[in-house]
């Protein structure tokens, strides 16, 4: 499709140029869409350039507006506002627009490239289920790998499943001392909350002990490191890393409780990985990688066996890598990861890692450690970093329970779906199969667009009454819009379109601006790793698809008919693909 910004500016380029003899790069070019109190589209900012075309503001304005008229393919007529120009666009150039609409199908997608990138998320610890945290991490990186795809590269779909260390060893511990030979089969139960109830009952116990060795008089620090639990919990690791049988046999048994949970959750939110990582398979190249740092120099090693990397030169710190008992630390099976990566996918050329804000420092040594490491494709790492989600009694924290778990929170969502379209009561000839279908798409898209309407950087504060509404910048609210249009397609299925002398209202000629300005948008979103630039544009297209159909006949005289539906339908096509890309399904009927 064609990019009336991308257009107008090149136009404007050669004005300047022909009228002033100022060479001006486009990227220097600003144009912002005329305020609605003005007539126009699009309005050029001419106070920028006024030096180098030595003109006052509304002169050069004047020229550059007459200049075309008689030589732009878009501009039909312009007014001139002190430093702004505003420019209307030709009945001729949107039709022209819509007519490359109607021919092909895909108008909306971008060409396929030969380019592959791979995006981790989700990630989660095999010692808890997955909560409303994770899922932001989720969706985000799902509808990142989509909106890749669109843009036209092949995305591999990742996650590193974080299955050993000190704090899997700890829910393996309480599940030792207090379980009393209890199974997820045993307490009906979903084998990942199963196993994280036991993670926060180390935590729960191994604080009455900390409590106690402080009263006898430890200090808070020696308190910490020295709870027969902690203990227990050390030397566990050092077993598993050992690999000692039954350590290994009891870890595994617990872990597969929790994969089975995990595989649960991820079908109920239509999520899925192209391949899964496990630290436990690559933390021994990370070690061996650092080693090999070791001997060339890269790292060092203190008297206490430990190894480090020294990143103060590049403006960060001192890192261990590997601790004083030979166990390895996060970032030292990260290195393995990455490494274990590129020797899977020679040919991606970007790898994106969407993990919190909370370890942004995490990744700048990483990215620098593995620079070091001379590995030549350092520079192709990228973190995605996205702001905590919180609720409004504060921060979520899993060792202590306070957590909004994933599957309560969508079964509560689909519950409030429910109410809401029973309610309404549009849906009653529906089948018990497709009520209950329908119930659970509204729900995901509630959810999955209130979160990803955000820009990833900002925080969230989780507010589930107010994403399920049907009305606003909701994903109810815009899967709604696509189920009214879909009703008017029904109704006007042999159509013919003919429009080729019909005159366009404002908001049809808005319409096609903004549905020719969707490639942008995906561009756009592509470079900036930035979902919410796709859940905001279609919510600005459902928007004023909503007071067109208020304020227009769409059903109606031949003509306005059949252009009217046909618009219809392109708007309802871009609102399926752009929900799609954010992971959310459009129902027919709502």
């Amino acid at each position: 499709m064609e990019n009336v910004l991308d257009q107008l500016k090149e136009e404007i380029k050669i004005a300047f140029n022909e009228l002033f003899n100022y060479e001006c790069d486009i990227e220097n070019i600003s144009i912002d869409v005329t305020p609605k109190n003005f007539e126009g589209f699009y309005t050029l900012v001419i106070f920028p350039h006024l030096k180098s075309l030595k003109s006052k503001p509304e002169d050069a304005g004047d020229k550059i507006g007459k200049y075309l008229i008689s030589n732009s393919t878009v501009v039909s007529d312009y007014n001139v506002v002190k430093g702004f120009l505003n420019l209307d666009l030709s009945d001729s150039y949107f039709k022209f627009l819509f007519n490359k609409m109607k021919k092909s199908k895909d108008w909306w997608k971008s060409q396929k490239k030969d380019n592959e990138v791979m995006v981790e998320f989700s990630s989660p610890n095999t010692n808890k289920p997955l909560h409303l945290g994770h899922l932001r991490n989720i969706f985000l990186g799902d509808s990142v790998s989509k909106i890749f795809e669109a843009y036209g590269y092949k995305a591999h779909k990742v996650q590193i499943i974080n299955d050993r260390g000190i704090h899997i060893c700890k829910s393996m511990v309480a599940w030792k001392n207090f379980s009393n030979g209890k199974t997820p089969e045993s307490e009906k139960i979903k084998g990942d909350k199963f196993v994280g109830n036991y993670y926060v009952k180390f935590e729960t116990e191994n604080q009455k002990q900390i409590k106690k060795l402080i009263e006898e008089g430890y200090s808070e620090d020696d308190a910490l490191k020295s709870t027969p639990l902690m203990k227990e919990a050390i030397n566990l690791l050092q077993l598993w890393e050992n690999k000692d049988d039954e350590t290994i046999e009891l870890w595994k048994k617990m872990n597969g409780w929790v994969y089975n949970g995990f595989e649960s959750t991820y079908k109920s939110i239509n999520i899925n990985f192209d391949k899964n990582y496990y630290e436990s398979d690559t933390y021994l190249l990370g070690k061996k990688n650092v080693e090999k740092g070791l001997k060339n120099g890269l790292f060092y090693q203190k008297n206490d066996g430990s190894i480090w990397v020294d990143l103060i030169d590049e403006g960060l710190d001192n890192k261990i890598l590997i601790r004083s008992d030979g166990t390895s630390v996060y970032i030292t099976q990260d290195i393995g990861t990455a490494i274990k990566r590129f020797e899977d996918f020679p040919k991606i050329e970007k790898q994106i890692y969407t993990v919190g804000n909370e370890q942004d420092y995490h990744f700048k040594v990483l990215f620098k450690i593995l620079d070091k490491l001379n590995y030549n494709w350092a520079n192709k790492l990228q973190h995605l970093s996205y702001g905590m989600v919180d609720l409004p009694s504060g921060k979520m924290k899993s060792r202590e329970g306070s957590v909004v778990d994933a599957d309560e929170l969508i079964s509560s969502m689909i519950n409030k779906a429910k109410v809401i379209s029973d309610k309404l009561g549009k849906i009653n000839d529906l089948l018990d199969s497709e009520k209950k279908q329908l119930y659970k798409t509204i729900a995901l898209g509630a959810l999955k667009y209130h979160i990803l309407k955000v820009d990833p950087k900002k925080k969230i504060l989780f507010n589930p009454e107010e994403s399920i509404d049907f009305n606003g910048n909701t994903g109810p609210f815009i899967q709604y819009t696509y189920a009214r249009i879909k009703s008017i397609l029904d109704k006007n299925s042999n159509t013919t379109y003919e429009f080729d002398e019909l005159k366009l209202a404002q908001k049809e000629k808005e319409l096609i601006i903004l549905l020719c300005e969707f490639r942008n948008i995906l561009n756009s979103s592509v470079k900036k790793l930035n979902p919410s630039l796709i859940a905001n544009h279609i919510y600005e297209v459902v928007k004023l698809y909503n007071s067109y159909y208020q304020t227009h006949t769409i059903l109606g005289n031949k003509n306005i008919n059949s252009f009217r539906v046909f618009l219809s339908e392109k708007v309802a096509i871009q609102i399926e693909k752009s929900m799609g890309l954010l992971g959310i399904s459009v129902p027919n009927r709502m």
